[in-house]
């Protein structure tokens, strides 16, 4: 007797303990639909958000710094690659697979395939979702920051934050 159709996972949950899609090489997302999103990295891309989680510790010790956190949105589950995220916040998506909230500071580096209205899209649902600021990073390391209110020259949490990240 056939074995029943699989069925592809509906939660951010299930797509995390989804046995086929571990290992990949690739970020994965949701989009609104809850469609399977994934978009392969490059190895500056993990390198440039481990700097500035690294740094964003070293700078704002009072709170928690992390890589590829997922956040829930109001158009599917985005992951920010790198996060800083004050003690308080920390305690309400600790356990969560994907944070309710977002964090203070969400990160995005940028890959040769995102578009600038894909990351005006993203800066738009973590700053509905509660973030402060959402910076970007590109592949040569730079950094730019924005608040609510658009475009900043530096990060108002973290003005002594360097706008160039060595590779």
């Amino acid at each position: 007797m056939p074995s029943a159709p699989r069925t592809a996972p509906r939660t951010w949950a299930e797509l995390c303990n989804d046995p086929s899609l571990q290992d990949l090489p690739y970020k994965i997302e949701t989009n609104a639909r809850g469609q399977i999103v994934m978009s392969p990295t490059y190895a500056w891309h993990g390198r440039f958000a481990f700097q500035i989680a690294r740094l964003l510790e070293d700078h704002l010790p009072g709170g928690q710094a992390s890589v590829e956190l997922a956040i829930c949105t109001t158009e599917g589950t985005k992951v920010a690659d790198a996060i800083w995220c004050s003690a308080e916040r920390w305690a309400q998506i600790e356990d969560a697979y994907d944070a309710p909230v977002a964090p203070e500071i969400c990160v995005e580096v940028l890959s040769p395939t995102n578009t600038e209205a894909e990351m005006e899209t993203k800066r738009a649902l973590y700053f509905e979702a509660r973030a402060d600021e959402v910076w970007l990073c590109d592949a040569e390391g730079t950094l730019s920051f924005y608040d609510e209110d658009g475009a900043r020259d530096t990060s108002r949490q973290v003005p002594s934050f360097p706008a160039q990240i060595e590779s």
